[in-house]
């Protein structure tokens, strides 16, 4: 692992370790914009000492290294303006609040819609205009402000590919904030099992997320028609947990650069090692 893959899984630790013990949103999100930023500093200083060797090393870094941290900044300071503001009145005047701030990130994406299909799509014929420095054009990217303050840090699209990311956290965190203030199959489930479970569980909060989402893709509960809420809500009362903002776990999962189905992996081995003792 490289010093730059190392700086982003330290500060996905830092992060994941921020949401898991604090409760309170505007706490945590003026903490995670003091990470955030303490990291994007620390990848600025390493990437102006740093010659790359290939324009594709570079690329990497623009593309999928930077927008991890970056976004992460974007994220907690959209959170913490937009949960700063939200109001205190009925549940209804909330919802509509979250769904206002949800069509305007979404917007985000509609205004970039032919950049937002390259990346989504995993398309890379454009990288070397997108993702490397010196390439920016106001002509061809008239929005490319980050890059003219900062061009040696910054290429025309890099802050694009993070604030991507950053929306789609964003509209997570506020689709949870709806399901809970909804709150309809969480209630009935929290009372179903809250006091029968004396199960615990006791691993990682992500490999358990990893499950869900696993059992939930296969279709296997209610034949398919089962919504990840109410399979996640089942879980969290059965094994006595609290997962937290499940949806965005399940995105860092998906944006793992090795090995997305870490659990399910496991999982598979220790099943086969004991069918294998059992033949002893």
């Amino acid at each position: 692992m490289d010093v730059n893959e190392k700086l982003v899984r330290d500060l996905e630790n830092q992060l994941e370790f921020l949401e898991s013990e604090t409760e309170r949103v505007l706490e945590k999100a003026e903490e995670g914009v003091k990470i955030a930023k303490r990291g994007l500093e620390q990848l600025r200083s390493i990437v102006l000492k740093q010659k790359f060797k290939t324009n594709q090393d570079e690329i990497h870094l623009f593309k999928q290294v930077k927008p991890q941290v970056y976004s992460k900044l974007i994220y907690y300071v959209k959170l913490f303006n937009i949960e700063s503001k939200r109001p205190r009145g009925s549940n209804k005047s909330q919802i509509k609040y979250f769904n206002k701030h949800i069509d305007r990130l979404q917007n985000y994406f509609n205004d970039n819609l032919e950049f937002y299909h390259y990346y989504r799509r995993g398309a890379t014929f454009l990288d070397e205009q997108y993702f490397l420095r010196g390439k920016a054009d106001i002509r061809l990217f008239p929005e490319s402000l980050a890059f003219f303050a900062d061009d040696k840090f910054s290429t025309s699209h890099d802050n694009t590919v993070a604030t991507i990311l950053a929306y789609d956290m964003l509209i997570i965190h506020f689709k949870t904030e709806i399901d809970k203030l909804d709150n309809n199959v969480m209630e009935t489930n929290s009372n179903a099992f809250q006091e029968q479970s004396k199960l615990f569980w006791t691993g990682n909060k992500t490999d358990l997320i990893e499950l869900i989402y696993a059992l939930y893709s296969l279709g296997v509960i209610n034949s398919g028609t089962a919504d990840i809420k109410e399979v996640a809500s089942v879980c969290e009362q059965m094994f006595n947990v609290s997962l937290g903002d499940y949806y965005r776990t399940f995105l860092e999962i998906r944006s793992r650069k090795i090995n997305q189905t870490k659990f399910m992996d496991k999982l598979k081995e220790s099943l086969i090692n004991k069918m294998l003792e059992s033949d002893e």
